[in-house]
């Protein structure tokens, strides 16, 4: 059963291009419920049966797992199974016969116009780490970016001249982010200043040809999504806010506050580099909740009356 799991993690490098932190969750995952499979006595994947996946998913959930985790290792085990039967290990997906938990649709927070721009001004511009993160943060923004298609940039992907980046997106799908001066200025002097200077620092150390990467660390090489996540929670709290910020959220305030400008949902669509209108659709039900909050609190006719005596 190791065997075909192996050949199957080949497989999401090989040939899906699959991210590395996607190939270690299905490595990981996949793997629980081999363990849990070879405990029952099973000693083929074949063998694997709807009311067994049912069996491992209660263990999970009586082990306190949430429901997201739980549904994504069954997504992932469908995948695998869909593998299996087109490499004809299996005849059937035992997966397909069993019901993801159902999930309570959280609709994705933005950040405000105000806490954006408070976010934007908290690096030092006059460091290169600060000019870096400042680059970061705009491009994050301005062109609504995920952490991960960000941290893969290389130099050559930047076009000032044109205000655009290529960004290599989900199945190594290629795409050109549109961004605006702001953010262009801010590559600018990072590229003018803050990269020269990380690559200087780090030159003593280390030998071999010059990093390609755009954004880099103090050691001269590419920056990590946890240590980027790591200072953007210090730079909200220095923009003063209060509520937890991830990487993501400047990508769902992206979105969000085009909507709410006006910009049609496929011109939205493309930009996030989603195949499926449906992965869109959500950020339109933040920008009519948006607008619902702003006539209840401005529209004299959609105000609750005060309770008397108050």
């Amino acid at each position: 059963m190791q065997d075909e799991l192996d050949r199957y993690i080949k497989y999401l490098v090989a040939e899906r291009n699959a991210s590395p932190h996607t190939v270690a969750n299905y490595r990981r995952e996949i793997a629980e419920l081999l363990a849990f499979a070879q405990e029952k006595g099973l000693a083929g994947w074949a063998e694997v049966t709807p009311a067994l996946l049912r069996q491992w998913l209660a263990k999970l959930h009586a082990a306190g797992y949430a429901k997201a985790s739980i549904a994504r290792r069954l997504s992932e085990v469908r995948a695998f199974f869909v593998f299996l039967h087109s490499r004809k290990l299996v005849t059937s997906n035992p997966a397909q016969a069993v019901a993801a938990p159902r999930l309570p649709q959280r609709l994705p927070r933005p950040l405000t116009a105000a806490e954006i721009k408070a976010l934007l001004v908290a690096p030092d511009p006059d460091t290169p780490q600060g000019q870096r993160d400042r680059a970061m943060l705009e491009l994050l923004y301005a062109g609504g970016l995920r952490v991960s298609e960000l941290l893969l940039l290389d130099v050559e992907d930047v076009d000032l001249a044109q205000a655009q980046v290529r960004v290599l997106g989900k199945g190594a799908k290629e795409r050109i982010a549109l961004i605006g001066q702001p953010a262009v200025d801010a590559l600018r002097r990072y590229l003018a200043e803050g990269r020269p200077s990380l690559l200087a620092a780090a030159a003593a150390g280390r030998s071999g040809r010059p990093e390609r990467a755009l954004f880099l660390n103090r050691f001269g090489r590419r920056l990590s999504v946890s240590m980027f996540t790591r200072s953007l929670a210090d730079y909200a709290r220095k923009a003063g806010i209060e509520h937890p910020v991830t990487p993501h959220m400047l990508r769902h305030s992206f979105a969000t506050h085009l909507l709410d400008g006006g910009a049609d949902l496929r011109s939205v669509q493309e930009l996030l580099g989603h195949e499926s209108p449906s992965a869109t659709q959500i950020y339109t039900e933040v920008s009519q909740a948006h607008l619902r909050d702003t006539v209840l609190n401005a529209h004299p006719r959609a105000r609750r009356p005060p309770i008397e005596g108050t």
